[in-house]
């Protein structure tokens, strides 16, 4: 756990400028097992200072890897007199931030390490089990990953805050062959706010993931190529938490929208289906807690939920303090920095499309001629809101009933578009909450929604 060397500190921060004081450390513990090899052994810690001060709309930054008073007195001077002699030289129109309430956010879900040992041992276990369990197994692999982030900070106008997200992982991945030969692979996964010791306690609580992953990967390779064209499709909720993250929620976000994105011309209009709601939820969703918990961010702003599209009106951006003054928005604490070096960024947090109404079996019924996509293994979308992801695992509906698996495939289309042919959403929430968003950060996110049916471009052979 982090010990507060920079507590007294808040005295040398300079009148009239906005500063935010940080000592921040990243830890990292992974092992990876393949094919009963141990191929990834790794345990690091991350840690230092950062201040960032802000006049007349214009920001100083410094940092250093070294997380004492001493440090955090140097930081703070560099910052303040980056700040200052910026404001000096650099003509450009000053947007102020926006005001906040100040506080203070204790802290919750405290960092308990693990001595690597026992993580070799519990991988190793799975790996065991997976050997005996799999026969037809060409290849594969187990990885144990505990990523977590703890953080200090201080404000000048904001919250002050001691937070902590532990997040665990594991990650399965399997290759079998076809009937003529070819490898056909699939991978799931899962994620936890815990640390190792919460999550990993008996390694029978994940033979579960493997049975099923095998089930699934020996369907596949009797899987047939998905017919090309424009198709009426069922996406999964991991298939519409990716569409809710790299699709939509990439060009809300505020310093993308100044760049020229799709979402700001749209503001206030219907990008989608009057069914479609899709919210940035801070750490609360339906009542229930949501993967990956944030409560202030590193602006010192207590975070709320951000409510982006609205009964399939675009109603909102995410913001930091700036952006939310400029587009005459409320800050919900989106602004988020991965290591202690890391200036804070626009980023979402737990971004999910609503459920509905409609139960998925009734949705199946629905399609003579059609395709259930359930999981994808990577995407990519750009400002203009067209995507291209990836399916690793999906099925042929047909005459209201899933029939064949397909093999591995692509769909694609423009958001804003293909989400205007949804017309029935499932009463049902699938999250994905082992994400790592690569906007400059390598920042933890989830995402989620229920399933969708909607008419898509899918790929073929």
């Amino acid at each position: 756990m982090l010990q507060d060397n920079i507590a007294g500190l808040k005295s040398l921060f300079e009148t009239g400028m906005t500063t935010e004081l940080r000592e921040h450390e990243n830890r990292i513990r992974r092992v990876v097992i393949t094919d009963g090899d141990v191929q990834d052994n790794v345990r690091t810690n991350t840690a230092g200072v950062s201040a960032r001060v802000g006049k007349n709309g214009i920001y100083g930054f410094s940092s250093m890897a070294d997380t004492s008073s001493e440090a955090g007195k140097a930081v703070l001077k560099a910052a303040t007199d980056n700040a200052v002699f910026m404001d000096k030289h650099i003509n450009k129109e000053r947007i102020l931030p926006a005001e906040i309430p100040t506080g203070k956010e204790a802290l919750r879900n405290p960092i308990v390490d693990t001595e690597q040992k026992q993580i070799v041992e519990f991988a190793k276990e799975l790996d065991s089990y997976m050997a005996k369990k799999c026969p037809e197994l060409k290849s594969h692999s187990i990885v144990l990953r505990e990523q977590s982030r703890e953080k200090i900070l201080y404000t000048s106008d904001g919250y002050d805050a001691h937070t902590a997200i532990p997040r665990s992982s594991i990650y399965v991945r399997m290759t079998v062959l076809t009937p003529d030969g070819k490898p056909v692979e699939l991978m799931d996964s899962w994620s936890e706010l815990a640390n190792y010791i919460d999550m990993f306690k008996d390694p029978k609580d994940f033979y579960k993931i493997i049975d099923d992953t095998y089930t699934a990967v020996m369907r596949k390779r009797e899987g047939v190529y998905a017919e090309a064209g424009l198709k009426m499709v069922i996406l999964g909720g991991e298939m519409a938490g990716m569409l809710a993250h790299e699709a939509v929620g990439h060009t809300v976000e505020a310093d993308l929208v100044r760049g020229g994105s799709v979402a700001g011309p749209n503001l206030g209009k219907q990008v989608a289906s009057p069914l479609i709601s899709l919210t940035d939820y801070a750490y609360e969703a339906f009542g229930k807690p949501v993967p990956l918990p944030v409560y202030i961010d590193e602006e010192g702003t207590k975070c709320k939920d951000c409510e982006i599209i609205k009964d399939g009106i675009l109603v909102g951006f995410m913001n930091n303090r700036e952006t939310a003054k400029q587009y005459n928005q409320e800050p919900c604490g989106n602004a988020r920095a991965y290591g202690f070096s890391d200036e804070p960024l626009i980023r979402m947090r737990n971004t999910l499309i609503h459920p509905g109404k409609d139960k998925l079996e009734d949705m199946i019924a629905s399609i003579d001629d059609g395709y259930y996509l359930v999981q994808s293994g990577n995407g990519q979308a750009d400002y203009t809101g067209e995507f291209i992801f990836g399916v690793n695992e999906g099925y042929e509906i047909k005459n209201g009933k899933i029939t064949r698996p397909i093999l591995d495939t692509t769909v694609s289309g423009i958001a804003f578009e293909m989400l205007k042919t949804v017309d029935m959403v499932s009463d049902n929430i699938t999250w994905s909450p082992s994400g790592t968003c690569g906007k400059k950060q390598p920042m933890p996110v989830s995402d989620g929604g229920p399933e969708i049916r909607c008419k898509i471009t899918i790929g073929g052979r």
